[in-house]
């Protein structure tokens, strides 16, 4: 495993976390959510009072996190990605939730106001899709639907099929 990477992408709400740890526990990677990082470590540089929420301090979450990404092996889930450093991922997915999930879901975060427009806005015009191919080369970016139970078992499968031939090709 030693120098494999991926990143999952995606607003709010499209199902990162729980894509995300599943991935890592079935194929004996590491996981690392990069809000739960930064929450321990307070990697922030202030707070969005529009958005009620504190600014990551980008730096230092490339400092903390870079022995870890020299190792490989690792499942990073977070929702922009212009920051991190192009070598670090071999594989990005961008998770995709129709406007009708997300906006429930969202809503039952607590999410109100511009947070909650503003996060259907992000996934009606493919913000982070466009983000993830103008930050890595086009081939490594996947949008996977997540949707449903069964969206998380194909992108699972699908994924995991990936891993093997990854690891044939590059062991």
């Amino acid at each position: 495993h030693r120098a494999l990477w991926f990143w999952s992408a995606g607003t709010p709400g499209v199902g990162k976390t729980t894509l995300g740890k599943e991935l890592a526990s079935r194929a004996g990677l590491s996981y690392v959510n990069v809000g739960d990082l930064a929450k321990e470590g307070e990697l922030y540089e202030g707070f969005d009072q529009e958005y009620d929420c504190p600014i990551l301090d980008e730096d230092r979450v490339i400092d903390e996190l870079e022995d870890r990404m020299g190792e490989g092996g690792v499942v990073v889930d977070y929702h922009g990605c212009d920051f991190f450093p192009e070598r670090w991922f071999h594989i990005v997915f961008v998770l995709r939730t129709d406007n009708s999930f997300l906006y429930d879901r969202l809503q039952s975060r607590g999410y109100t106001g511009k947070k909650l427009q503003d996060n259907i806005q992000c996934e009606i015009f493919q913000t982070l899709y466009e983000e993830a191919m103008l930050s890595y080369k086009k081939e490594i970016v996947h949008q996977l639907p997540s949707n449903t139970p069964e969206d998380l078992e194909r992108n699972l499968d699908q994924i995991m099929q990936w891993i093997e031939q990854w690891m044939k090709d590059n062991n």
